[in-house]
């Protein structure tokens, strides 16, 4: 049977447009903000016999980073897991990684103070509730604000700008690439 009527993008396409709507925005971006587990990762943890706690982590994520970097782009992860991992695979790829136990509002105003970036000027990738007030406070302001794939459903609600990827499976990447055609 043919489809008869309108053909109606599916929810990625319409979210695709909205994030390429972005790039005029993104160009002004002084600084990008990156929350660690759910974004870098698919959120989940591995924990050996010993306590200690592994994460995996998409390799095309680090590329990008990598190429984000060496086209200028101010880059920091914020996040609230306290565990080694987030600080030594920011290491690996050469990124300032701040670790707070709890809330990451005043961590990222302190960001933001020190580098002499206003909130306007300054982008949050995150995927839950706790991400929510750095997202808002960015927005309020002018900044930009987006939420992975697989985000939380009431970040999902609230943040209307949301990537095609999943956090840990390109997520970063594809908004680095989205950065990066905003610069050219």
């Amino acid at each position: 049977m043919a489809h008869v009527g309108p053909i109606r993008p599916s929810a990625p396409s319409r979210r695709r447009v909205v994030m390429r709507n972005l790039l005029p925005k993104l160009r002004a971006i002084k600084l990008l903000v990156l929350d660690f587990d759910g974004v870098f990762t698919d959120n989940r943890v591995i924990v050996h016999e010993d306590g200690s706690e592994a994460v995996l982590c998409n390799r095309s994520d680090g590329l990008g980073v990598g190429m984000a970097r060496e086209s200028g782009l101010s880059m920091v992860v914020l996040t609230a897991e306290l565990n080694a991992a987030p600080r030594k695979r920011c290491e690996k790829l050469k990124i300032p990684c701040i670790q707070v136990e709890k809330h990451k509002l005043p961590a990222l105003q302190s960001i933001l103070s020190e580098r002499g970036v206003g909130p306007g000027e300054a982008a949050y990738v995150g995927n839950d509730v706790n991400d929510l007030p750095c997202m808002e406070h960015l927005m309020q302001a002018g900044g930009i604000a987006i939420a992975v794939a697989d985000a939380h459903p009431e970040v999902l609600r609230r943040i209307p700008n949301v990537t095609r990827l999943p956090g840990g499976a390109g997520a970063v990447r594809e908004v680095i690439d989205l950065f990066l055609e905003a610069r050219r």
